[in-house]
């Protein structure tokens, strides 16, 4: 190799990662248009049934039956705004306005009422309190200035809203729009096994994202009309933020239940603790563990093995290997994503055994 072929290479080398690096720029700076589209996929995946149903029961055209879906979708999402909106004025109008020498008061009270409840040593938590600093170093009025942002953040807001219901219209309208834009990347001996990929992985996080509006559902029926039951405040607001939360696989569960019994507590702030917060709070705790108990013995089952189509024992390690690597956001995305790339494998790699086992339900 003499020193002309030297330096060709670390040209070509040098090119190749320029770039590289271009790429990722532009990447970075259009992230905002790749999320978008993201979440225009997974609305169009989601919106496909209904599609459907208007056009073959009801006899829709394709153009009306899109444009109804993206209606609903958006009549859905004004109906949330409209949920949290009070829920949120209310708790950041309630915390502004804290007195904090009578929240110190009124945590001492539950503290010495518990204590003597569950019949445990007491002592002078009110000193230790004062001692930590604690309360002290709260600062209520950030919940204001929380709210304000929330309120400059709906332009924002309301940009991102219009972009992906553009997108996901043109997606739902244009069933192949996605997929004839990926094919001209394809050499032409791949286009076959490409277009089998991409119909299998649309049918397949189709059916996986409809399980979980199915899922949410469920949950949300269940927490609603426990806590309507029990009496708490904005009850409907609460089952419906914990049922959302819970599309988070393990952890999402654990917060939302700590965050209904926190928000369950603080509502009741200041009564009697063993004649209202206490029983309220076990009350609470039982309609989490049905939600629960329905969520993984029905609602799970049915979702993985009629549509990702995965082992339990598969689904839980890879949403474990993705946490570690990519947090909260890689425990969401571990399921489709191992789903596409399952269904790429088997089509691409169909004589390896590895493959075969992994893909035999597919």
């Amino acid at each position: 190799m003499n020193s002309k072929d030297i330096s060709t290479g670390i040209l070509r080398a040098v090119g190749y990662m320029l770039g590289i690096a271009i790429l990722v720029f532009f990447i970075y700076k259009i992230q905002s248009v790749i999320v978008y589209i993201a979440i225009s996929a997974v609305i169009s995946l989601t919106g496909r049934p209904i599609v459907a149903f208007l056009r073959r029961r009801l006899k829709f055209n394709n153009l009306l039956a899109v444009a109804v879906t993206i209606i609903l979708l958006l009549g859905f999402i004004i109906g949330l705004v409209g949920l949290f909106i009070p829920l949120i004025v209310e708790q950041g109008h309630n915390l502004s306005l804290l007195d904090i020498d009578k929240l110190q008061g009124n945590i001492n009270n539950i503290y010495n009422e518990a204590v003597s409840h569950f019949n445990v040593n007491n002592f002078n938590s009110g000193k230790t309190l004062e001692d930590s600093g604690l309360l002290g170093q709260i600062d209520f009025s950030v919940i204001p200035e929380f709210l304000n942002s929330v309120v400059s953040g709906l332009g924002s807001f309301s940009i991102g809203l219009f972009s992906v219901l553009f997108i996901s219209f043109f997606f739902l309208k244009d069933s192949k729009l996605f997929e004839n834009s990926l094919l001209t990347l394809v050499p032409d001996r791949n286009v076959s096994r490409v277009k089998n990929s991409i119909e299998k992985i649309k049918d397949l996080l189709s059916r996986y994202f409809v399980g979980l509006v199915f899922q949410i559902s469920v949950i949300f029926i269940i927490y609603t009309i426990g806590l309507l039951i029990i009496g708490v405040e904005n009850a409907v607001v609460i089952a419906f933020l914990c049922a959302l939360i819970n599309l988070v696989p393990y952890l999402g569960p654990v917060i939302g239940g700590c965050i209904m019994i926190l928000l369950t507590m603080t509502s009741n702030l200041g009564t009697s603790f063993s004649e209202v917060i206490l029983p309220e709070t076990v009350y609470v705790l039982i309609v989490i563990a049905i939600g629960q108990l329905i969520d993984n013995f029905i609602s799970q089952p049915i979702i993985f093995s009629r549509s990702v189509k995965s082992h339990p024992l598969e689904i839980f390690l890879v949403i474990i290997i993705a946490g570690l690597l990519f947090g909260i956001v890689g425990m969401i995305i571990a399921i489709p994503t191992y789903t596409a790339l399952k269904v790429i494998l088997k089509e691409f790699l169909s004589e390896n055994k590895v493959v075969q086992s992994l893909t035999k339900n597919l």
